[in-house]
């Protein structure tokens, strides 16, 4: 950025690439958006809620209370029990300097403008037609993933918390007022997953208990 801080982010690892969008901060600075070369990808509002999801079947894109605006699948991956969903080209600015172009699964660009120049990466994958036959199904997410993820809406209820008391420090009802929908929403989904997930028992239990605290 013009400030000096780290706006992109590009690594190797093991045998894939991993574009990685910072917000414009020297420190402790929230990831806007990843993409990977296996065609997951994810962007973020400034509050944390997901903005757009993306894998090899499709995409989806959500408000910041978590509801689903679209969604659509890539032309290539369209398996016989469902219907192609087209994609509507979308275009998103992450921040002031950093947009995100969405025309198809590889024509995906993050383009970087600032003092008059523009870096452009195009993170964009493509699957094949003979692949469709041996898609795998729709990623789950793994134990660490998943514990991070609780601890993260955990983390944002309690700031919402804070928020709270330091707004309305005489009102001794602050600590019922419900969080914001989007933290109900996300909370709920991880819970979800806690069932949908190959995961122990003993790590359902822990996620269960952090986002329930």
């Amino acid at each position: 950025y013009p400030s000096g801080n780290l706006a992109i982010i590009v690594v190797r690892d093991k045998n894939q690439l991993i574009c990685i969008v910072q917000e414009d901060k020297p420190n402790n600075a929230e990831i806007q958006a990843v993409f990977k070369s296996n065609g997951r990808n994810t962007c973020y509002y400034p509050n944390g809620a997901v903005w757009i999801n993306m894998n090899i079947q499709g995409g989806q894109y959500l408000d910041q209370a978590g509801n689903r605006v679209r969604r659509w699948t890539w032309p290539n991956t369209v398996m016989s029990s469902g219907a192609h969903v087209p994609l509507s080209p979308i275009f998103i600015s992450l921040n002031r300097h950093v947009g995100v172009r969405i025309l198809g699964q590889d024509k995906i660009a993050v383009s970087f403008l600032a003092m008059g120049q523009q870096a452009k990466f195009n993170v964009g994958t493509k699957v094949q037609v003979s692949d469709i036959g041996r898609l795998p199904p729709l990623a789950r997410l793994g134990e660490d993933e998943l514990l991070l993820l609780a601890i993260r809406v955990r983390i944002l209820r309690l700031f919402d918390r804070l928020r709270g008391c330091l707004n309305f420090p005489s009102n001794e009802q602050w600590d019922k007022i419900k969080p914001p929908a989007y933290l109900i929403t996300q909370t709920l989904k991880i819970l979800q997953l806690c069932t949908t997930s190959d995961i122990s028992d003993e790590l359902r239990s822990s996620v269960r208990a952090i986002v329930n605290a």
